[in-house]
């Protein structure tokens, strides 16, 4: 059965089991690899996208619920990596091993977009569901406070 979506502001129409997760689609149909696969139990944050512009784990979300909708990956934030979330990223050096930082990415940027100057708490809060393996958190708390400072 065919579920159509926009997947970064490109209409695609995926013919596969609606009950496929998101992320397998993603990766696999479409692919785009830049969202990881993690723990597969929606715990770790590493396969995170924008679902009509709201953080979601694509592991854990069945395909069919992306019909008519939108769905930004890491890959449709921008053409040239230049997004100022991307670009705080690289001028803090936050990766180490970087399996999470496309998941640690979308959640940051969802942040700034419900709050464009969020305080080390509110960072906090909203990270709380991404789990980096290498412990960079110091190094992305301020990345987002970098990135807020460019989009002000």
């Amino acid at each position: 059965m065919a579920t159509e979506f926009e997947l970064n502001g490109k209409s695609v129409n995926l013919d596969v089991d609606p009950a496929m997760p998101l992320l397998w689609a993603i990766r696999d149909i479409a692919g785009l690899t830049g969202t990881k696969y993690g723990c597969g139990k929606a715990l770790c944050g590493a396969c995170t996208v924008h679902l009509d512009g709201s953080p979601i784990r694509s592991c854990a979300v069945p395909v069919s619920a992306a019909a008519g909708k939108r769905i930004t990956t890491i890959e449709g934030l921008s053409e040239n990596g230049d997004h100022p979330v991307q670009k705080a990223w690289r001028d803090l050096n936050v990766p180490q091993c970087g399996y999470c930082q496309s998941g640690q990415i979308m959640t940051a940027v969802a942040l700034l977009e419900r709050n464009p100057n969020p305080s080390d708490a509110e960072i906090d809060t909203a990270m709380s569901g991404n789990i980096c393996r290498c412990g960079t958190y110091t190094r992305i708390r301020s990345a987002i406070h970098k990135a807020a400072e460019e989009q002000s």
